[in-house]
C-alpha cells in the first residue's frame, strides 16, 4: 500500500503565497534560500508562488520580507493566488 493517497483532512491545510521575487532569480536560487516546510511551486518573470503550512502562515510574511521577498497575495486555494497574479497553469506533465 505504498502509493496510498491520504484523504484530504489528514493531509494538513496549507496556504499559498504569491511572491514578488527580483529578475535574476531561479528556481535553484530561491529553493536555496527559502525555509525547510516553503516549497515553490511557480516562478514565472518576477512572481513567484510557495506552499507553506497553515501553522506557520502567521510568521512566514516576516520571514519572506527578511530574505528580500515582497509578499503580494495569500490563499487558501492556488487557483486564486495565480488569478491574483497572472500566473497561467502550468501544462500536467503525464509519465509515458
Amino acid at each position: 500500500m505504498a502509493g496510498k493517497k491520504l484523504s484530504k483532512a489528514k493531509r494538513g491545510k496549507r496556504r499559498w503565497i504569491g511572491l514578488e521575487v527580483p529578475s535574476t532569480t531561479t528556481r535553484d536560487s530561491l529553493n536555496e534560500i527559502l525555509p525547510k516546510g516553503y516549497r515553490l511551486y511557480d516562478l514565472v518573470d518576477e512572481k513567484a508562488i510557495i506552499r507553506v503550512k497553515l501553522q506557520d502562515y502567521s510568521s512566514s510574511r516576516e520571514v519572506l520580507e527578511k530574505l528580500g521577498l515582497k509578499t503580494n497575495t495569500a490563499s487558501g486555494k492556488i487557483k486564486l493566488v495565480r488569478e491574483r497574479l497572472g500566473i497561467q497553469k502550468p501544462p500536467r506533465k503525464r509519465g509515458s
